[in-house]
């Protein structure tokens, strides 16, 4: 066989695959399905070849035809591919490039934390090139009621899970800046899940501000957060200012990543 050929049929195999995955993404965005001649209108090629496409992508149990309308929709082969992907994700990983990339930007002192049984546990810590002192390492606990990323994860849990966490922990005086009054502090909850994201103001520990926002998973359920963390004096009015939008921007970019849609609202 000619190189020629070779190569005309190594197009030929290109443009199927692509066209395959044209129909896919065609179904995909129709609920209840799409039959050969819609498809066929839609991505202007011959009903043969869409037929000959669906007919492989059946086999294979990426697309189904339902019997009575005989239209097509996506198989249960894509949902079994996804929650292989969805077991494989590891957070910390998905998130390390948007975490130096904060920390790049700001200098600051960048955590990364799970919530785990009414405490958030720090999963990952980005010292920043400017120095300071915090009690926060990798694997080590802190309480919810007194930092960002506490109050960021607590805002999108459900009001009965939060009184909960707070009657079981407490919510002891870290600092004479800490919120203690249990109606204040879910108060402040509505705030923070309005605004999308939460401030610490010297209330884990003197002469540190910080500022968090919640990381989603594919579930919609909120399951970690990340914040910046500076001195009081660095962490200006103003400076926090600049970062309301950019650490909940990071967020929603490493909720994405674990297969979180954001649909343009408050979540």
């Amino acid at each position: 066989m000619s190189s020629g050929v070779k190569v005309v049929e190594r197009e030929n195999m290109v443009k199927s695959v692509s066209r395959a995955l044209d129909i896919i993404q065609l179904i995909s965005m129709k609920k209840g399905g799409l039959g050969v001649t819609e498809i066929a209108n839609q991505i202007d090629i011959n009903k043969s070849s869409v037929y000959r496409i669906l007919s492989t992508l059946v086999q294979y149990g990426f697309i189904e035809q339902d019997e009575i309308t005989g239209r097509y929709k996506l198989g249960y082969k894509f949902l079994e591919i996804s929650s292989k992907l969805l077991e494989s994700i590891d957070l910390r990983e998905e998130a390390k490039p948007f975490l130096q990339e904060l920390e790049e930007e700001t200098n600051e002192v960048i955590h990364l934390v799970v919530y785990d049984q009414g405490e958030v546990v720090y999963i990952e810590k980005l010292e920043g090139n400017e120095v300071l002192r915090m009690h926060s390492k990798v694997g080590k606990r802190a309480p919810m009621h007194c930092t960002s990323v506490g109050k960021a994860i607590l805002a999108h849990l459900p009001t009965n899970d939060v009184i909960e966490i707070l009657d079981r922990k407490g919510m002891p005086m870290h600092t004479d800046q800490t919120i203690t009054d249990k109606n204040r502090f879910l108060k402040e909850l509505i705030g923070v899940k309005q605004k999308g994201y939460a401030l610490d103001l010297e209330e884990n520990e003197y002469g540190i501000t910080c500022i968090a926002a919640p990381i989603f998973d594919h579930l919609e359920k909120v399951v970690a957060a990340v914040s910046i963390s500076g001195p009081t004096m660095r962490m200006s009015g103003q400076r926090l200012e600049e970062l309301k939008e950019r650490v909940p921007e990071i967020a929603k970019r490493i909720s994405a990543r674990l297969g979180h849609v954001h649909h343009n609202q408050i979540t």
